[in-house]
């Protein structure tokens, strides 16, 4: 074998060195562009969240690609639309002390959804908050003219004041879900490495084929997500290998690894890169958010 100016030469074959540094989906590493800056903002691009398994990542992945987009001048708007209410805990909210909530934005005409839009501590983000009172809208909705639309009438008079929206949804496929996709233009899927995530994946496929089908045409899946990656672990491997076979060029080659400084910056009510801004799982949503923007699943 010679080396020769970037080059590895086995019997005959050329092979750009470059090209054998494979990320953990099995693909050729790539930079991706610094994204460039926005001369205006709006009209947002509306990215639900989506994953009907819990503990899979979503909300720690939701509040870190949106610090990530806003340091490239996006601005955010993060709809907390899980009654569990972590997204907004995560950003500071306390959900006892909360006057309005996506619940009154979604359940009363009267309530301007403005007022309860929230400023966060992260420049650029802003946050429509929820608690424990969004549970009760899944039963309410039901007997509402057009239930799978309340979500996207709500957002669209606050659409041109944004970038992107990003709406952290419950792990469920109920009514409030279907509320998410119906008002997105894409779906991104944060998905544990673990086997037993990958069987969920399946069902919540078909509800999204489901919504484009019947209510929302522009509907499509922006990428899949790996998160709680350990390299050192084969089962991790396996799951991303599987992934890659039944998603392709959907899972986006960024992969989210393990790591305990996650959980110390949602104590601290931060964003990673914040919290830690120089910590491996900073660069990762920074590189998500670089990668979602040269894929066109934000501005």
């Amino acid at each position: 074998m010679s080396i020769e100016r970037g080059t590895a030469t086995l019997e005959g074959t050329e092979l750009d060195l470059e090209d054998a540094i494979m990320g953990p989906t099995g693909r050729p590493h790539r930079e991706f562009p610094e994204p460039a800056p926005l001369a205006s903002h709006g009209p947002a691009r509306v990215i639900a969240m989506v994953n009907q398994k819990g503990g899979v990542g979503k909300t720690t992945s939701t509040i870190n690609l949106a610090a990530a987009l806003a340091e490239y001048g996006r601005r955010v708007l993060l709809v907390d639309f899980d009654p569990q209410g972590a997204l907004s805990a995560g950003l500071g909210a306390n959900p006892h002390e909360l006057d309005l909530t996506v619940y009154n934005v979604l359940m009363d005409r009267k309530v301007n959804i403005r007022d309860a839009i929230q400023q966060t501590g992260v420049e650029g983000v802003d946050l429509l908050p929820a608690n424990i009172d969004l549970s009760a809208a899944e039963v309410q909705l039901v007997n509402e003219v057009a239930r799978e639309q309340v979500l996207d009438r709500a957002l669209k008079s606050v659409e041109d004041d944004y970038d992107v929206v990003l709406i952290d949804c419950q792990p469920s496929l109920g009514l409030l879900t279907v509320n998410a996709l119906t008002a997105a233009h894409g779906v991104i899927i944060p998905l544990i490495c673990e086997f037993f995530a990958l069987r969920a994946v399946a069902l919540l496929v078909e509800t999204i084929e489901k919504v484009q089908d019947r209510l929302n045409p522009r509907l499509q899946v922006d990428g899949v997500l790996a998160t709680m990656y350990d390299a050192r672990t084969l089962h991790s491997r396996e799951v991303i290998s599987r992934l890659v076979e039944a998603f392709g060029d959907k899972v986006f080659e960024t992969v989210i690894k393990r790591s305990i400084k996650f959980a110390d910056a949602t104590v601290a009510a931060e964003p990673i890169t914040s919290y830690a801004g120089n910590h491996i799982g900073a660069d990762a949503y920074r590189r998500l958010a670089k990668e979602l923007i040269s894929r066109g699943g934000a501005p």
